[in-house]
């Protein structure tokens, strides 16, 4: 996405709301979700502007969460250029060199969806994404935009994780990582390893932010992204220094 295109404004787009529904992450309430239109064909430069006001993308949805009468889902993201690894995380960077690290397009892809199904019937057996469809996966996953992007973790040649990514001008989004769940592997703590990994290629392309999606402080599946420090968190239309807990 050129920054010199001509812009579409985010005024001129067409939004609509969800019916409320059961909140995948607070049991026993109610949220509501900001969708884009999806007939619309946003213009160079409106997802970046949508990313800064705190949307995701889910597939060809870009959204948000509306709910009238709870605002748990905090946006946050890493200022990569002021992130310092933790002890942990130097460890687990060490313990995972060697792996080989290719990105791809967001296309489908049989050895990708065959992880994804293994980690989803493992691991999240009891959750929403169950049980995995081809379909499912292509929906949630795959996107044929230049920005969205795959990338792939190798051990010798077998595939342990994807994850999925979008590259915008201010930085990079994290979408989903999945990985191998066989116990063995616990110790390369892979998930971190992914957001570690757009970290030091955001560095490297010169963007400034990976954004990590929504932090809910009641959520403990969330309290990971607090170990990526410094932190920035949406307040409004601004972005403030988030204090760890």
């Amino acid at each position: 996405m050129s920054s010199n295109a001509p812009r579409q404004p985010v005024r001129d787009l067409r939004f609509f709301l969800t019916v409320p529904h059961a909140c995948s992450y607070l049991e026993g309430r109610e949220a509501t979700t900001l969708f884009l239109d999806p007939q619309e064909s946003p213009g160079p430069g409106v997802y970046d502007a949508l990313a800064l006001l705190g949307f995701r993308r889910s597939g060809r949805h870009l959204y948000r969460p509306h709910c009238d009468a709870c605002n748990a889902c905090i946006s946050v993201r890493i200022p990569v250029a002021e992130f310092s690894p933790g002890r942990t995380q130097r460890k687990l960077i060490h313990r995972n060199a060697d792996l080989t690290l290719h990105v791809r397009p967001a296309l489908f892809d049989a050895e990708h969806y065959a992880l994804y199904a293994h980690y989803v019937r493992t691991r999240h057996a009891d959750g929403d994404m169950y049980p995995p469809s081809h379909e499912q996966y292509r929906t949630f996953l795959t996107l044929d935009q230049a920005y969205a992007r795959l990338l792939e973790f190798r051990l010798d040649g077998r595939l342990l994780a994807v994850s999925a990514f979008d590259q915008l001008e201010h930085g990079l989004s994290a979408i989903y990582t999945f990985f191998d769940p066989a116990p063995e592997m616990d110790r390369r703590s892979l998930g971190t390893f992914a957001v570690l990994s757009l970290i030091q290629r955001a560095l490297d392309e010169g963007l400034p932010h990976v954004y990590l999606g929504y932090w809910i402080r009641e959520c403990r599946k969330m309290n990971y992204k607090q170990s990526f420090q410094p932190l920035e968190m949406l307040d409004g239309r601004h972005w403030r220094r988030m204090i760890a807990l």
